[in-house]
């Protein structure tokens, strides 16, 4: 089962105001705006991550070679608009325990891979796998893939005429036999393990860029107390840190840290809330968010190395991305 936060555009005539079925006019929109699940919020501690903590993240991202590690596989995708020729044979696994980056140049297909990735778009030619299962078309919920994806837009994807509770609770508000009580209290945990408080009454629009970013990891991670395995394994952000101030960005990165590696628990093995995908061209998200690196140019994936390889890469796409050069292969 891949669960997702879905993008969509927002009518607010089609949405009514409070109480369940408040969200009638989207019925339709239901089954692909599923919100991922993990562990209990106030289960999340404030982690400063060290350098010990790095290395370790980079040690279990290494030593995962088992082809079972394998949660999705990308072979040869091609994916075009019209004209547009987008992705052009990318190929890449995302392994059990991996924080990915994927990064490259404006327009490379960066974000079009990743709502691949989460069954969002098909791709034109080539294959995705899903725990080595081959998926068919868009996601469904039929699907079984015993995988759970949990994807986090750039645009926040808020719905603008809800509350920060209604949206943060959206998903337990129309899915679960949870009373509304108990689901205004989890909302008001999990606003607060992404830093957030006193915020439940006000609508998007009185929320600064920073809060609406936490506002959407909020909806991504929440969970229904009443239900069992229902964490996800992979997350997938899309430009997270896009449009904010260096404070706000480190504040945003720490939490996508935090919430992978679950806290106290940075130094153990990877848990069920194990991988993370990153589309970012931020240079603070590539050193502070994710351990390996995919850089797309022009459609394919060019490079890939850890990290910390990044700016020494003899690569000379790489090298004028990592200096801001605009003398080299990169043309604008």
């Amino acid at each position: 089962m891949v669960s997702l936060v879905g993008s969509f555009s927002c009518n607010p005539s089609n949405i009514c105001s409070s109480g369940r079925g408040r969200y009638d006019g989207i019925e339709k929109l239901k089954k692909n705006i599923i919100s991922a699940c993990m562990a209990p919020p106030n289960v999340f501690t404030a982690t400063k991550h060290k350098g010990s903590q790095r290395a370790e993240n980079l040690r279990i991202t290494k030593e995962l070679k088992d082809e079972t590690d394998v949660l999705i596989e990308c072979r040869d995708v091609y994916k075009s608009f019209g004209e547009e020729h987008i992705l052009r044979g990318v190929s890449f696994k995302i392994r059990h325990g991996e924080a990915v980056g994927i990064i490259g140049p404006s327009g490379t297909g960066k974000s079009t891979i990743l709502k691949i990735m989460a069954g969002l778009l098909a791709p034109d030619k080539g294959e995705v796998f899903v725990r080595g299962r081959k998926r068919h078309g868009l996601i469904s919920d039929e699907e079984i893939s015993g995988l759970r994806i949990g994807l986090v837009f750039q645009s926040a994807a808020l719905f603008d005429s809800l509350t920060v509770r209604e949206n943060v609770g959206f998903l337990l508000y129309e899915n679960s036999t949870m009373p509304e009580e108990q689901i205004a209290e989890l909302v008001t945990e999990t606003l607060a393990a992404v830093g957030l408080k006193n915020v439940e009454e006000r609508l998007p629009s009185e929320l600064s860029g920073g809060m609406k970013k936490r506002v959407a990891l909020a909806r991504s991670i929440i969970f229904d107390t009443t239900k069992d395995a229902i964490e996800p394994e992979v997350l997938l952000y899309d430009e997270p840190t896009a449009g904010l101030d260096p404070i706000a960005s480190t504040v945003i990165e720490d939490l996508i840290r935090s919430v992978h590696m679950k806290g106290e628990d940075a130094l153990g093995e990877p848990g069920k809330i194990s991988s993370y995908v990153v589309v970012t061209h931020q240079h603070s998200t590539i050193r502070r968010a994710v351990d390996r690196l995919l850089f797309l140019y022009e459609g394919k994936v060019v490079w890939q190395g850890m990290t910390h390889e990044f700016s020494t890469s003899e690569n000379p796409i790489v090298q004028q991305f990592a200096s801001g050069s605009l003398d080299g292969p990169i043309r604008y």
